[in-house]
């Protein structure tokens, strides 16, 4: 039996954590759903999910991680009754890990594309049409969006097949540092534009005006589907790093200093993104393309909006990246744990699969764009987000919480007694109640209204 790798410190562990849950979604998704929903008041909202709900589940997949310094299909079997069927859960999150890095793969190849126009100069003096132009050329160019995704695959590769502490962890600690010292410069850059008060006292003066407006329910279901999916958890990228540490911390402690990361940059990225909106009349609610059709316009008209443009996309990749290696560590563990495979073998492996996996999703864009699976409008991308999102990430989550808290799982008992072991924060034992009854039913709600509202 090979020997487990180790993290070589805690800022790293905190660090891959972060880079893990901390993409995309904090960069581009976090500014448009509080745009969407009304400012203030939903990043309060937010901020007690994540207490309530994100911490939890993060906590219970580190301590299934560190009890069995396993990925998450091994821990499963070694820690269920005997006879049970708890580990299908770990077929079904394997599945996700893959798919989800087919089409993030290719999202990572079009950030890493702007970062290179940028620096070219592509959008010096550039028009609205000429902007929205290039992500329209974009979209329908298989050979762009398959060349990116391919350099992309070829960094993410290499950095897993060269170790976890010489790879994954000296590369990631890099970029998690470089990511935030570029995004506190960008931040304080951003609140300087003129008119930019408007947007800062939109993004942290709670108005209940504006989240009439939206309606109260959908922000507070706005806020607790967000607090939840920028940790990605539920399909066992948690657990993967949990299975890499020591004793010596308790995981209700290390789980708090990782959400708190993570907010920190969605926080800081609204920073940047909503008081620029506001200063160049861009509405702070376009949605999932803001950051390629809106942000190119605002770097048009900065002075040294080269610069800070390429600077903007370098740090967006980083988030990518950061995220495209955290998982794609649990896919090459998945060889390592099930058949013994060495880690330079399982990284060629597990990123051939993607690679040739993330081909569909490109090609959907534009060659088979005619395909709509789920409803009109529809592409191959949807498709893979809906199953990832919509399905393994909440049923995940779902899975484990119950695992952790039941008799017929793991058990209360054995969760807090990992979880609590070492110095830290701790879990009390009088909160059974709401780990075993309060918290799953959150998220059922989630999961049943995930998959109602999106048809």
């Amino acid at each position: 039996m090979h020997k487990r790798e180790n993290l070589g410190s805690r800022l790293g562990f905190i660090l891959l954590s972060a880079g893990c849950a901390i993409g995309i979604g904090n960069v581009w998704r976090f500014p448009y759903m509080v745009g969407q929903n009304g400012g203030g008041l939903f990043v309060l909202i937010y901020l007690l999910f994540l207490v309530i709900l994100g911490i939890p589940v993060m906590t219970m997949e580190y301590a299934m991680g560190r009890a069995t310094k396993k990925s998450i299909l091994s821990a499963y079997k070694e820690l269920e009754p005997r006879g049970s069927k708890w580990h299908i859960m770990g077929y079904f999150a394997i599945a996700g890990n893959y798919v989800l890095l087919m089409f993030y793969s290719i999202v990572s190849g079009w950030i890493l594309h702007y970062f290179y126009l940028m620096l070219k100069g592509t959008f010096v003096g550039a028009t609205t049409e000429s902007v929205d132009a290039v992500f329209g050329n974009m979209m329908s160019s298989p050979a762009i969006l398959l060349t990116f995704m391919l350099i992309t695959m070829a960094i993410t590769i290499t950095t897993c097949s060269i170790g976890l502490q010489n790879g994954v962890e000296r590369i990631t600690k890099f970029m998690m540092i470089a990511l935030i010292v570029i995004m506190v410069v960008l931040g304080v850059n951003s609140i300087l534009l003129p008119g930019a008060k408007e947007g800062v006292k939109f993004y942290l003066m709670p108005s209940i005006e504006n989240v009439n407006k939206v309606g109260v329910g959908n922000v507070v279901y706005g806020a607790l589907n967000q607090s939840f999916f920028t940790l990605s958890l539920g399909m066992g990228g948690m657990l993967i790093f949990g299975s890499y540490i020591g004793k010596e911390r308790s995981l209700p402690g290390e789980a708090t200093v990782v959400a708190l990361l993570d907010t920190f940059v969605a926080i800081v990225a609204g920073f940047i993104v909503i008081p620029a909106c506001f200063t160049y009349g861009v509405e702070p609610t376009a949605g999932p393309s803001l950051i390629f059709r809106t942000l190119p316009n605002i770097f048009a008209n900065l002075p040294g909006g080269r610069f800070w443009g390429s600077l903007f996309f370098l740090f967006l990749y980083f988030a990518a990246l950061s995220t495209m290696i955290g998982v794609f560590e649990n896919d090459v563990s998945f060889f390592i744990d099930l058949v013994g495979m060495n880690r330079k073998k399982a990284a060629l492996i597990a990123g051939l699969i993607i690679t040739i996996g993330s081909i569909p999703c490109a090609l959907g864009f534009n060659v088979w764009s005619s395909f709509q699976p789920l409803k009109a409008g529809n592409c191959v991308m949807d498709l893979e987000d809906f199953f990832v999102s919509n399905l393994v990430l909440p049923i995940g989550s779902l899975v484990c919480c119950l695992f952790c808290t039941v008799r017929y799982g793991w058990g209360f008992d054995n969760f807090i007694k990992e979880a609590n072991e070492g110095e830290g924060l701790k879990i009390n034992p009088a909160l059974k109640f709401y780990f075993k009854y309060i918290l799953p039913l959150i998220i059922c709600f989630l999961v049943v209204y995930g998959i109602i509202t999106y048809f």
